[in-house]
């Protein structure tokens, strides 16, 4: 019994998912519809929108046609609306008002430190290996001379010996 709750919970989730996102559409559709009848109430062809407006004419035309993945993201659309009430001589804030802030999810997780992912030559983290390698070289050879000065000492010694 529990099982078929959850999954008819789970189904109404989905349904409040597509009701906000049908919503959030909605709200660009009426954007659209209000930017593409100003514009031709305006008589302005795009490409005349985008030379007032400086605002490139895909991004006009992302807009009047609610394409989601070529429109921009909201702090950029909402500087372009702005710009776009200004030269349609609307009413300010009437499409600011309806642009909404998509949320995106991110997963706040700690990265994983891979050593694959780790790159030596520019991060921080790399320099500071590098660092690292060269402080304990140092160290090794100047442990192992110093433990060895005798020996070379003898040898010198020795060749000095030899050559007379």
């Amino acid at each position: 019994m529990n099982i078929l709750k959850k999954y008819f919970l789970f189904n109404k989730k989905n349904e409040n998912n597509k009701i906000l996102n049908y919503e959030l559409v909605d709200n660009y559709r009426e954007i659209a519809k209000l930017v593409k009848e100003a514009r031709i109430q305006q008589n302005l062809t795009i490409q005349e929108l985008s030379t007032i407006s400086k605002i490139p004419e895909q991004t006009i035309n992302s807009i009047e046609n609610n394409t989601k993945s070529i429109r921009p993201k909201f702090p950029f659309l909402r500087s372009i609306l702005i710009k776009l009430e200004e030269c349609l001589i609307l009413k300010k804030n009437t499409l600011v008002k309806l642009a909404t802030r998509e949320r995106e999810n991110f997963k706040k997780e700690k990265p994983n430190f891979l050593i694959r992912k780790f790159d030596l030559i520019n991060t921080w983290q790399g320099t500071l290996f590098y660092f690292f390698i060269l402080v304990l070289t140092i160290f090794i050879l100047k442990r192992y001379f110093i433990f060895n000065v005798h020996i070379i000492e003898i040898q010198n010694i020795e060749n000095k010996n030899i050559e007379k």
